[in-house]
């Protein structure tokens, strides 16, 4: 029997021994897909080793370790990489990062995947068993994700995650941010599964909750609506990802609160219009945040609103202006970021041409960490801010300002707004000596 173990390691602050709650936690659904691509003709045994939920294990059994990155775990992923090719396992390597750098993977694994694997995994478990594999596999040119297999969930710690029932639809984005590794990685075409196929996996799910991680699924509006009107006679509540674009679309709003939506995460970046031009995010118009807050929450749907700081038209002010702006808007749940220069991107090129890129650890691009020299404050004054918007957003005062008067679905906002209070008080421990520390993975 082929044994194979599926790894995602974890940076520091979103290790299970980290500051990301289980309240806060949902299933990914790489590692899940990659085991139910193991090929029916193959005798395998598959185990996962998610490490936001649990420890990986130094001792694992297994032929063959598959490790998914991304560029804030690419130094840890290497470690791992590097520890059980001594071992005498069989490493590959794939995700985000791999796809972007695969010269610089390639250092530390045996078989490299870029782009996405549905294709090409089951073709290297095959040119494995045969004894002749090739040392890069690539996204097929004919790639698509219709036919996809369902995510054996089964093989995760349940207890780990606030819910396992994650479901892909549509997975790429029509945008084309600056700062967004998404198309770097994985370019820009967007995949759709056909919508009978999603319907049918929430129907096998037997469940009244589901989360859509896909980063944009308003991305095709008309796959949007055609998927949605079908989920309506569900009856589920569903959580997914959209863009502020939403609130222009009357027809699109009202079939999502009748299909269920209770959530949604949207990409505010900025409280300043110039900063959304400096990262090409077109589709937000600053000056309808409030009006839009209002229309979602007119139809009983939480909003997860998302901030990145550290663009060159913002200065020290942004920070509290930002705080302000949120408890007028009543954003439910706020989330903070820092602009990240990842690598490939346009922005990236950027700053690299500017000179500003002043870290080049990879553990420190977790977008909570600055890693460039910013514009007009200094890069201590951009992480101090944001330490200082996490602690004001979620003081007991402010969450009780944003949530009153707790009509849509307190059930669902005070165990997040309680889950980021803790993430809020301990952001400022992760300091670089805590991020880059791999000292409990043995070099051999």
């Amino acid at each position: 029997m082929l044994k194979i173990a599926l790894l995602a390691p974890a940076g520091a602050m979103h290790r299970y021994s980290g500051s990301f709650g289980r309240s806060l936690h949902y299933a990914p659904l790489t590692l899940t897909t990659l085991a139910a691509l193991v090929p029916e003709d193959v005798d395998a045994e598959v185990r996962i080793y998610d490490e936001t939920a649990e420890k990986i294990p130094l001792d694992i059994d297994a032929e063959l370790i598959g490790i998914t990155c991304i560029t804030g775990t690419a130094p840890r992923c290497y470690a791992y990489a590097d520890y059980f090719r001594k071992m005498g396992k069989t490493v590959m390597l794939g995700g985000v990062h791999p796809s972007m750098l695969p010269e610089e993977a390639a250092q530390h694994a045996d078989v490299v995947f870029t782009g996405f694997s549905e294709q090409t995994f089951p073709q290297f478990i095959h040119d494995y068993v045969n004894g002749s594999y090739q040392k890069f596999y690539h996204q097929n040119s004919d790639f698509t994700i219709v036919g996809r297999p369902t995510p054996r969930r089964e093989l995760l710690k349940s207890s780990r995650y606030i819910t396992t029932k994650t479901v892909e639809a549509i997975r790429g984005c029509c945008h084309t941010c600056s700062f967004c590794a998404y198309p770097a990685a994985f370019g820009k075409t967007v995949y759709k599964r056909p919508v009978k196929e999603v319907v049918a996996e929430i129907e096998a799910l037997n469940t009244k909750h589901v989360v859509f991680p896909d980063v944009n699924l308003i991305t095709d509006r008309a796959y949007a609506i055609e998927l949605f009107t079908a989920i309506i006679p569900l009856k589920i509540i569903w959580l997914g990802l959209v863009t502020s674009s939403l609130g222009i679309d009357d027809e699109l709003m009202t079939i999502f609160r009748k299909s269920g939506c209770k959530g949604l995460l949207i990409g505010f970046e900025s409280i300043t219009q110039e900063s959304q031009k400096y990262i090409h995010k077109g589709v937000n118009r600053v000056d309808s945040y409030v009006t839009l807050m209002e229309k979602l929450h007119d139809n009983g749907i939480l909003v997860q609103g998302c901030f990145a700081f550290g663009g060159d038209e913002e200065d020290e002010s942004v920070f509290d202006r930002t705080v302000e702006m949120i408890i007028k808007a009543k954003i439910d749940l706020p989330r903070y970021s820092i602009l990240t220069p990842f690598p490939q991107t346009q922005y990236y090129r950027q700053l690299e041409q500017e000179g500003r890129i002043v870290e080049r650890n990879w553990a420190m691009y977790d977008v909570q960490h600055c890693v460039f020299t910013p514009k007009l404050m200094t890069k201590e004054q951009l992480e101090a801010g944001t330490d200082r918007a996490w602690r004001a957003t979620y003081s007991n005062a402010n969450i009780m300002k944003r949530l009153a008067p707790f009509s849509h679905s307190p059930w669902l906002s005070i165990p997040l707004n309680l889950g980021y209070k803790g993430y809020a008080d301990k952001w400022h421990k992760f300091t670089r000596e805590v991020m880059c520390d791999n000292s409990d993975i043995p070099v051999l």
